[in-house]
């Protein structure tokens, strides 16, 4: 853990964070946003993906399979294979790096582990990519387990994103506060 640490802190910098910001806003803008308009263009009308569904809901995984033609299932099992995989290794450094400079010398009581969480968001993220390719290859045969263990993959990548962000915007805040605390009116 140390040297993960030491190392995140060693890159940490805004010039990193700026090209770290650059590249992750080209996946949203560009390379995810382009997927899920062809998955959906595929399949005829607008499904979404897996991915970015919210909370835990079985049921509409399996009503999502449905919708996905052939070819949109195809596409979007190719999309998980690559484009997605690249993903969240960036968004993990991204996150990262804004926690150790947020939260750098340990400022206002945090740990310095916290600077690992976005990795293990990215790790539930691949776990849940492997369930979704899992249920895109094999359909018509849906496992319930398959489906539910990709549920819970989401449901924890999802629950670990919202402690990095509050512990983004906590940190924030708190940096703001604590310059205004030093500057002289």
């Amino acid at each position: 853990m140390k040297v993960i640490l030491a190392f995140l802190d060693r890159i940490a910098s805004l010039k990193s964070l700026a090209l770290l910001t650059v590249i992750y806003m080209a996946f949203p803008a560009y390379f995810l946003k382009n997927a899920e308009m062809r998955i959906n263009e595929l399949s005829g009308k607008p499904v979404g993906v897996i991915d970015l569904t919210m909370g835990y809901n079985p049921v509409r995984n399996i009503s999502m399979l449905h919708e996905y033609s052939p070819e949109a299932r195809a596409y979007y099992a190719s999309v998980e294979s690559s484009v997605d995989v690249v993903y969240p290794l960036v968004y993990a450094f991204f996150f990262a790096i804004i926690l150790v400079l947020l939260y750098r010398k340990n400022r206002f009581g945090m740990p310095a582990w916290i600077v690992v969480l976005p990795f293990i968001a990215q790790l539930f993220d691949y776990i849940e990519n492997y369930f979704i390719i899992n249920l895109l290859t094999q359909f018509p045969t849906i496992s319930d387990t398959n489906v539910m263990l990709c549920e819970l993959a989401k449901l924890a990548k999802w629950s670990v994103f919202f402690v990095i962000i509050l512990l983004v915007v906590y940190g924030v805040v708190r940096n703001i506060v604590a310059h205004l605390g030093r500057v002289k009116v």
